[in-house]
């Protein structure tokens, strides 16, 4: 799956430095509502975290997102000709909206294990992508793209990565084969959205185009039928 995403056109594009802006414009939009939710899974964590020390960790993320990083994808936003206006009244795509729907309810149903499970192929993952493409395209001309390998290859966003994985191994420590499968599903989960994710923002989507299909289970006629 993280293979898939190392060469997906999305990906390659931005390496490149010739994904098209208003395609990567997709991302920053549908980003900026995965922000607030992945903000949202923190503050679980910082609730759940059983140790003042990891609480803080937690706690301090949480603050960087909400009052640092969300500002910085607003002013990011810009680059790309994207309101802040814009950003708050973009509509949630349905992967966006299934992702994270994914990441919160493990965050507020399950155990501290769960949580990170969810939320570690997001982390872990960006900075994989970074280092992969900065590896095998050096610097894009485009210093929109540039500055965003260089965040995800930073030396602070990849001690985070660290921190979530040894967290990671933590919480596992004395789990049962049957909640280390079920950590395992999570994961695995999570990196699925994580490619669905590229797909979404590479082709585009929308709520209105799940339903045009009427062989389609969720499709309004076929709804009409079953009641």
């Amino acid at each position: 799956i993280w293979d898939a995403q190392l060469s997906h056109p999305f990906v390659v594009g931005i390496g490149s430095g010739e994904l098209p802006p208003e395609t990567f414009a997709r991302w920053v939009r549908q980003d900026y509502i995965y922000l607030e939710a992945y903000a949202r899974v923190l503050a679980y964590g910082a609730a759940k975290a059983g140790e003042l020390e990891r609480m803080g960790w937690y706690a301090k993320l949480l603050d960087f997102i909400l009052n640092t990083e969300m500002d910085l994808h607003r002013a990011y936003a810009q680059r790309f000709g994207i309101t802040p206006e814009e950003l708050e009244a973009e509509p949630t795509w349905p992967t966006t909206q299934a992702y994270t729907d994914f990441l919160v309810r493990h965050a507020g149903t399950g155990d501290m294990a769960q949580l990170v499970a969810a939320l570690l192929p997001c982390a872990w993952g960006y900075g994989y992508v970074g280092e992969h493409l900065a590896a095998h395209y050096g610097t894009p001309e485009d210093a929109r793209y540039a500055d965003w390998i260089a965040m995800y290859t930073s030396e602070d966003y990849q001690a985070a990565v660290t921190w979530l994985k040894d967290e990671m191994d933590r919480l596992a420590q004395g789990c049962t084969e049957a909640e280390l499968a079920e950590l395992e599903r999570i994961f695995v989960t999570s990196s699925r959205y994580e490619h669905r994710f590229w797909e979404m923002c590479y082709h585009g989507e929308s709520w209105e185009a799940t339903q045009q299909d009427p062989e389609d289970p969720l499709a309004p006629e076929a709804l009409q039928e079953v009641a």
